[in-house]
């Protein structure tokens, strides 16, 4: 589970992590008030105005502002909610803004020798050493992936004692070697030993602060290490345990077909081919996506009904697959071991019987490719050989190369 980057601040303050003042807003007329609200008793007004979307890119996108006056506030909000967000990290269609924070924006100091205090900070599980470890970089405020990749020099990791947590010595030797000096030192440690408190206690997958800052100092106000943005997902195996981080969950930043899938667990990841895959098993659905790009197609989702689903399941996940507009065809891959091919083939055709296309009218339109082994594999043969008047569009297939030589062609035929 993913959550805004206000909730994130939110978070980050519950646990005494200094993070710049604002408020978030879901109508443009707010935003004037909002700004006066945020930047009160600043000497020169200045704001940042932020979409609130669950993608990267907003800046070089357009949707991060900088703003001076409460006009310029209300411009930047209208612009954001009045236009869909595209950026790498989005879907072809962009994403609707339905939210945007209005934060004080903070003067960064110079670093020495060029450019401003900037770092990267974050938790996440190395799994080659099979511990949560600190990932830090001094190239703050840009693609961290593209900062490891040309200079991994760059990136400091440090493994966190899956017991003992991220001790303070480990948390100033961090910050040393990031070039913190005088009480930024202590600032930048005591940092990093709360987030990876907050880390384990709300069972995060990735707790990221970038930028980490110091700001400059302006008269009475003393320059301090402060998070600016921040980025937290969660593991989904683990919110039980969380209701407050239950109660952030935004259904609108969520793939509909995906929070569909979850709710009959269904693991389905929508992708941007036109071959739909109803599979049972991860790794036979991985297969399954790499014959179908083996011969020369593409997979439209990865779509793991798991070793025990019902035909209800069964019938539910046709309905997820055929919802997405650009699949053209379906590959159903099954090996039988506690899910039972008969199941499946009846599955298959309740949903044929049931599916409604957009014109009005029941059945399948695309074509249907069906391989079918293990436990009752010749009973589900059976039943679909039955049912082929009311499914023509289905072929069977003899084994998974043939299955995805005859979707391929049946989609590009």
């Amino acid at each position: 589970m993913k959550i805004h980057e206000y909730q994130a601040r939110d978070l980050l303050a519950s646990y005494g992590i200094s993070v710049p003042s604002g408020r978030v807003i879901d109508n443009a007329a707010l935003a004037a008030g909002v700004f006066r609200e945020v930047t009160a008793g600043m000497a020169s007004p200045l704001a940042v105005v932020k979409a609130q979307v669950h993608a990267g890119g907003r800046g070089k996108a357009g949707f991060v502002k900088l703003v001076k006056s409460a006009q310029e506030a209300e411009d930047a909000a209208r612009f954001m909610f009045s236009h869909r967000m595209h950026s790498p990290q989005t879907p072809p269609e962009g994403l609707e803004v339905n939210k945007v924070l209005i934060a004080q924006a903070v003067e960064i100091a110079d670093r020495k020798g060029g450019g401003k205090e900037e770092f990267y900070l974050a938790i996440t599980t190395d799994r080659a050493s099979r511990r949560n470890t600190i990932i830090a970089s001094r190239e703050g405020g840009v693609e961290i992936e593209q900062v490891a990749h040309d200079r991994p020099e760059a990136i400091i990791k440090e493994p966190v004692h899956p017991m003992l947590g991220l001790q303070g010595w480990q948390a100033r030797k961090i910050a040393f070697a990031l070039g913190f000096t005088g009480k930024h030192v202590h600032q930048a440690a005591d940092i990093m030993v709360k987030l990876a408190r907050l880390y384990a206690e709300k069972d995060c997958s990735l707790a990221e602060i970038n930028p980490l800052v110091i700001t400059r100092a302006d008269g009475a106000a003393e320059s301090r290490v402060t998070a600016i943005d921040a980025k937290f997902n969660f593991d989904d195996n683990g919110l039980f345990r969380h209701p407050d981080l239950q109660a952030m969950a935004d259904p609108s930043e969520e793939n509909p077909a995906e929070a569909k899938a979850h709710h009959f667990g269904l693991s389905y990841i929508a992708l941007d081919g036109n071959i739909g895959c109803l599979v049972n098993g991860a790794g036979l659905a991985m297969s399954t996506m790499d014959i179908i790009k083996l011969h020369g197609a593409e997979p439209a989702n990865f779509l793991d009904v798991g070793g025990s689903a019902s035909e209800q399941a069964v019938t539910e996940a046709f309905s997820i697959i055929l919802s997405d507009r650009r699949v053209k065809g379906v590959l159903v891959n099954i090996f039988g071991g506690i899910m039972k091919c008969d199941i499946i083939a009846q599955g298959i055709i309740n949903a044929a019987s049931n599916f409604k296309n957009p014109d009005g009218s029941t059945g399948f339109k695309v074509p249907l490719v069906v391989r079918l082994e293990g436990t009752n594999v010749q009973a589900g043969r059976d039943l679909l050989a039955s049912a082929k008047s009311k499914i023509p569009t289905m072929q069977a297939a003899t084994d998974l190369t043939d299955a995805a030589k005859k979707v391929v062609a049946a989609v590009k035929g």
